[in-house]
């Protein structure tokens, strides 16, 4: 599971550049990820509307090749210069023969909102009803237990 700070050029109070320090896009496509992932399993890849192309991008430079989208559907209105945005993306990317342990899970799933860019609880349940451990979320802001972690707001326990 991966949810990147993407630098998309949205500036101001709402901007993401007003929580934490942003990567650009070459920054994150060449992060060696390939060197953590088995040679077999999924990546999770949280994108925005303004960063699904280079979400792509991002999957082939770590090595995956895109399967699937999962959509995050919120309550509110977002960001967003011709539509307001009320949906987050969960690319879904394999590498080897990674198999799906459960084949009925839905396209996209409701959840609440939280603070900027808390990304819902239930993609954890998501995530382990369909994909095999080990599980490994890059970017973290919290432990999860059952979970290894890395990111700049939480102790990371693998480094890049």
């Amino acid at each position: 599971l991966a949810d990147p700070p993407w630098d998309m050029q949205q500036v101001g109070i709402r901007g993401a550049s007003e929580h934490y320090p942003l990567m650009d896009l070459e920054a994150i496509r060449n992060l060696p990820v390939s060197r953590l992932a088995l040679p077999a399993c999924h990546l999770w890849l949280w994108v925005t509307n303004a960063s699904l192309f280079a979400g792509r991008s991002v999957m082939e430079a770590w090595g995956f090749t895109y399967r699937s989208t999962l959509t995050w559907i919120k309550p509110r209105f977002g960001l967003g210069w011709y539509l307001r945005n009320q949906t987050e993306h969960l690319l879904l990317g394999t590498r080897g023969k990674a198999p799906m342990r459960f084949r009925s899970q839905g396209s996209w799933f409701y959840a609440p909102t939280q603070e900027h860019s808390h990304k819902p609880e239930e993609q954890y349940s998501i995530i382990e009803r369909c994909s095999p451990g080990p599980y490994l979320e890059l970017f973290a802001r919290r432990p999860r237990p059952g979970w290894s972690a890395w990111g700049n707001e939480v102790d990371s326990d693998v480094w890049l």
